[in-house]
């Protein structure tokens, strides 16, 4: 499994190169620049701002001189903000994003986690179907939908809560990430359901409970640990979709996160900022699936003889 785990990891560099590529080139092919406005600039001016950031060459040669500041770890200065670097704009989202995405993985994991073993040990049971009918109803609603759901509720009609902006206070980050988390605690909540399940029906279950053990011993040592493989390799993808579906979740509640500077940066054809966005989520993505790998040889031994 380490292995399997360093290979991917090796793949990492590669894997952004294409990332990369494709999205300068997709940017760069679609209508518009980063200077068009409702008020088009003087062509002299347009021409000077095009020169200034080798928007005037080839689109090629641009891309080589973007990776050759990409090898050097530098992203670019943006196109919008003026004076701007893209690492200095990503350093200031990055914080905020990792706060909302990490309360919302924590509230996923935990709130899934829990009501999956409870449907699992009430199988078959009027409370087992209506938590697996709540958990569709969850995957079925995205986030642009949830999202201003929860601000009607508790910040409109019962004043709870914020409606938005960001003071870095717990109440502000309360219902950011109730909906974030609410679709991956429905998903981890039907994958601890199905394996839990599966577990509990396993020889060494029925060979420990005939042992004598406590039930609850039975659960927290023998079944919950194997059931948990599933909902371990799910975290790779689900991490990705929080720090992604932050993008409308940010821009719904106000959050100064990265996602709201990809919006921006998309509509303002700003293509430096769109790509170091890209890139920094294609590298998340990459570190999230290795430690998941690493978490699941951790789990299950038998994978780390493979």
């Amino acid at each position: 499994m380490l292995r399997q785990a360093l290979a991917r990891l090796a793949m990492a560099v590669p894997t952004l190169f294409v990332l990369a590529a494709l999205s300068f080139f997709l940017m760069h092919a679609a209508p518009g620049g980063p200077f068009d406005a409702e008020r088009r600039l003087p062509p002299e001016i347009e021409a000077r701002l095009n020169a200034q950031f080798h928007l005037d060459e080839p689109a090629w040669r641009q891309f080589g001189r973007y990776l050759g500041g990409l090898a050097q770890g530098d992203l670019g200065p943006s196109l919008q903000y003026e004076g701007r670097s893209v690492a200095s704009l990503i350093g200031e989202g990055a914080p905020v994003s990792a706060a909302v995405g990490a309360a919302a993985l924590m509230l996923a994991l935990v709130g899934g986690v829990a009501l999956g073993a409870l449907a699992a040990l009430r199988r078959d049971s009027l409370l087992d179907r209506g938590l697996m009918l709540a958990a569709l109803v969850g995957l079925s609603l995205p986030a642009y939908v949830v999202a201003p759901l929860l601000v009607l509720v508790f910040a409109l009609l019962l004043g709870w809560l914020p409606a938005g902006g960001w003071d870095g206070s717990v109440a502000a980050l309360v219902l950011p990430a109730i909906a974030l988390a609410l679709p991956q605690l429905a998903a981890i909540a039907r994958l601890t359901r199905s394996a839990l399940g599966d577990v509990l029906a396993a020889p060494w279950i029925r060979t420990a409970r005939a042992k004598g053990l406590p039930e609850h011993v039975v659960i927290l040592r023998h079944a919950l640990r194997p059931a948990l493989l599933p909902v371990v390799a799910w975290l790779g993808p689900a991490a990705a979709a929080l720090m992604t579906g932050s993008v409308v979740v940010e821009q719904v509640f106000g959050i100064p996160g990265i996602g709201r500077h990809f919006v921006q940066g998309a509509l303002n054809r700003d293509y430096t900022l769109v790509l170091g966005v890209v890139l920094f989520y294609g590298a998340l993505v990459i570190v999230f699936n290795f430690l998941v790998d690493l978490a699941c040889g951790a789990l299950d031994p038998r994978s780390r003889a493979a």
